[in-house]
């Protein structure tokens, strides 16, 4: 059975963290809050712990997890190299949602980066996580806590539902606020290169380093290992085929109607509520997603969610614009919509 723990995000129950911290400790798996999203975690120096994250998720072996530390020095500890812009970074966006790609260190086991010589490294800003890794006093490798290629949880429930008697411990701090997963930026690259978009943008890496390189429009459809998680070509996928379109979905939807589909609808433009088409039976939710990139990003894997219990035949999306601030919230519809 998976044990749930329902805490508070601003002062966590230092038993429940306590609890949680000890099975860490024990190599057992722990789902935990994050600004971003709910994090599977295991102790990052113990490769049979880490081999349990992907055994629970059913994780390819050639896609690697983040380690999450307490401090700066921790992450200097296994890096084998700290170069100036890391440090400048790391003072400025942590705590925050930014993971750095450097050299690791051998203490670092070779399951976690996926046979790679370089690690992703970075400090959580929940009050929960950055509670567990204190306690736990070890570094926590923790990717996104639901079956690999699925929806991103964004609360405990979520988790339970994807990995409920896979786990050992879920902490439940309620709906996590960024919504998407962190920025993933290689240092070991030259310029460095964003690997992952996330809620940080480069616009802002850019003001503190210098040029960085944005990441291919091409996805990626071999089998060689990543340097960095999110880059598989089909990710965040919900379970009902979706479809992006660019000059806004109505038409598409009243197409699949007429052919009798249970649809979902991701719209910003359209103002009404749920649906029906007398004439087919079909039925239309339709959820109104908000116009500002961070809203949108907050409320993206929380509707696709609903969407899939929903049990819809397919899911329409209105794609945001082609602009910089949607760069990570269209990066996680193209990887959804591949099938």
């Amino acid at each position: 059975m998976t044990e749930v723990y329902r805490l508070s995000s601003c002062l966590p129950d230092a038993t429940a963290i306590a609890r949680a911290a000890d099975v860490l400790r024990g190599g057992g798996l722990v789902a935990f809050p994050t600004e971003t999203v709910y994090g599977l975690g295991a102790n990052a120096l113990d490769a049979a712990a880490v081999a349990r994250i992907f055994a629970a998720k059913d994780r390819p072996a050639n896609n690697p997890l983040i380690v999450h530390v307490a401090r700066i020095d921790e992450a200097r500890e296994l890096a084998a190299e700290w170069p100036d812009n890391a440090a400048r970074l790391a003072e400025r966006f942590w705590p925050g949602p930014v993971t750095l790609v450097l050299a690791k260190r051998p203490i670092v086991p070779e399951i976690v980066t996926a046979g790679a010589v370089t690690v992703g490294l970075r400090i959580p800003a929940h009050p929960v996580a950055r509670a567990l890794l204190e306690a736990a006093g070890v570094p926590i490798a923790a990717p996104s806590a639901n079956r690999s290629n699925e929806i991103s949880p964004t609360t405990a429930e979520h988790v339970v539902k994807s990995l409920g008697g896979r786990i050992d411990i879920v902490l439940d701090a309620g709906p996590t606020s960024g919504g998407l997963e962190s920025t993933v930026l290689d240092l070991t690259a030259r310029p460095p290169r964003i690997l992952r978009p996330g809620l940080i943008a480069p616009a802002e890496i850019e003001a503190l380093i210098g040029p960085v390189e944005r990441p291919s429009a091409v996805l990626d459809t071999s089998q060689q290992p990543r340097a960095s998680p999110g880059q598989l070509p089909r990710h965040y996928a919900p379970r009902a085929l979706m479809e992006c379109c660019t000059d806004g979905g109505s038409e598409r939807v009243a197409v699949l109607t007429r052919q009798g589909l249970r649809l979902g609808w991701l719209t910003s433009a359209y103002a009404g509520r749920d649906t029906f088409s007398a004439d087919t039976k079909a039925v239309v939710t339709t959820i109104i997603m908000p116009t500002e990139p961070a809203a949108y990003a907050t409320r993206l894997f929380a509707a696709l969610h609903e969407l899939d219990d929903a049990n819809v035949d397919r899911i329409i999306v209105d794609l945001p614009p082609d602009e910089e601030p949607w760069l990570a919230i269209r990066d996680r519809l193209r990887r959804g919509s591949v099938q």
